[in-house]
């Protein structure tokens, strides 16, 4: 059994910054020693059941014994190799696996290494492809308010300026347009949609592509709206000149009920940013997709490249991995399971909405396919939230105002009222609670 002693907690405290955390006074990390299927193990044996699936990442939960196999035969053949100038058999079965899934056209794939670099990826690919088509005054990106797209510096100026997480960088980041975002439920927002055909409008000479986060806007704010939007947004950038960037980084294999949140509304982006869930939780690995046309266009243009090229792009182990967690999509059942997820999710949250006059105060509860979020009316104590979690055995990490849920794919029902339950208990602390 792994020791985790208390030396190494002290070293983990004085030297290991964690993230959105300070260094000093956050109060230690729960330390995990072991994982299997949807469970945690603490240091001291205590078992958590997680509802995050580590940020979203894990669906087929934890230790799985066909993603582990692929891992083990990877290794024996390489761990990595550069992929400039070279290739192997594990980036082209991914490659194949993607196309296979994704919309027709979007067949051109650039393995990076996480969500963030795919976000710059795309900023970069469609500024290259403007510049291309001899545009080169298209250098401003388009994006919704509340959005959340990634913590490095171009996926930052495309994250909300002002309730954002980075709004502390203003003034540092390349200023980008906003638009309001689509109410959350409901119908498609007529305003919504006016307001994004005006901005379209006003700015397209300026504007290279529009960048949202489809169905489900993620860490911005766990806002869920109408597919129909997506639709008035495939239309007007066609119509202004503009190119449509998905990032569906949180959303994609599977998490809203479909493979991929764009097949909502039955419409394809020019580019499209992918990852989290794609190696199964198991290692960094994400992709820009982009239509041939966009491919063609930077082959064409100056300097004839895309110009960018990560270290450990295509890792081999990731790729091997990246097809065995696809593989047990294709073959499984996951959405009959994210649709029961759904349900029970929406039934055991429900009475969350109730508690209105408690500690926190409930202003929403809304559910897509294996997400659950109970909108509070004020921020939380997210460390002592934590701890309150863990003593009731679960694993939820709230943030802002936020109590959310992502369980694995592969969670019981046991297991799934076990989270409800906690997130019941939380919500209905009497005044002067947590």
């Amino acid at each position: 059994m792994t020791i985790f002693d208390d030396a190494m907690a002290a070293f983990d405290r004085d030297h290991l910054w964690h993230p959105y955390s300070a260094m000093r006074g956050g109060g230690g990390a729960a330390a995990v020693v072991a994982a299997r299927g949807v469970h945690l193990e603490l240091a001291d044996g205590r078992q958590l059941v997680d509802g995050m699936s580590s940020w979203w990442a894990a669906i087929h939960g934890y230790n799985h014994p066909v993603l582990n196999e692929a891992l083990q035969r990877q290794l024996a053949q390489m761990a990595h190799v550069m992929f400039g100038g070279l290739t192997h058999p594990a980036a082209v079965g991914l490659g194949r696996r993607l196309c296979a899934l994704l919309p027709d056209g979007l067949d051109r794939i650039f393995f990076c290494d996480s969500g963030s670099v795919s976000v710059e990826v795309a900023v970069k690919m469609a500024l290259q492809y403007w510049r291309a088509k001899g545009k080169p005054g298209k250098t401003r990106l388009l994006a919704l308010r509340h959005a959340y797209h990634g913590d490095t510096f171009a996926a930052m100026s495309v994250c909300d300026p002002d309730a954002g997480m980075h709004r502390l960088f203003r003034g540092t980041l390349r200023e980008q347009l906003f638009v309001r975002a689509p109410r959350c439920g409901g119908g498609c927002d007529i305003w919504a949609v006016a307001e994004l055909e005006r901005m379209l409008k006003e700015h397209a000479r300026e504007t290279a592509a529009l960048i949202l986060e489809p169905v489900v806007q993620g860490a911005g704010g766990m806002r869920i709206y109408n597919a129909a939007y997506l639709r008035h947004a495939r239309e007007l950038c066609e119509r202004h000149g503009v190119l449509l960037i998905f990032d569906e980084i949180a959303t994609g294999f599977g998490r809203t009920g479909r493979m991929f949140a764009l097949e909502h509304a039955g419409v394809a982006p020019d580019i499209l940013c992918i990852g989290k869930a794609l190696t199964g939780g198991y290692m960094s690995l994400a992709a820009t997709v982009a239509h041939g046309e966009i491919s063609g266009t930077l082959d064409g243009g100056e300097p004839g490249v895309l110009m960018h090229g990560p270290t450990f792009m295509a890792n081999p182990l990731a790729c091997a991995v990246a097809c065995a967690s696809l593989d047990l999509l294709a073959r499984g059942d996951w959405r009959a399971r994210v649709a029961h997820i759904e349900s029970r999710l929406a039934e055991e949250l429900a009475p969350c909405r109730a508690s209105t006059s408690t500690s926190m105060g409930v202003r929403d509860v809304r559910v897509k396919g294996a997400i659950g979020v109970v909108e509070l009316e004020r921020e939380v104590n997210v460390a002592a939230l934590c701890r309150a979690f863990i003593e009731q055995g679960v694993w939820i990490r709230p943030f802002r105002n936020l109590i959310y849920l992502m369980p694995p794919y592969i969670i019981g029902d046991a297991e799934l009222s076990q989270l409800t339950a906690a997130v019941r208990r939380a919500v209905a602390a009497p005044r002067g609670g947590l």
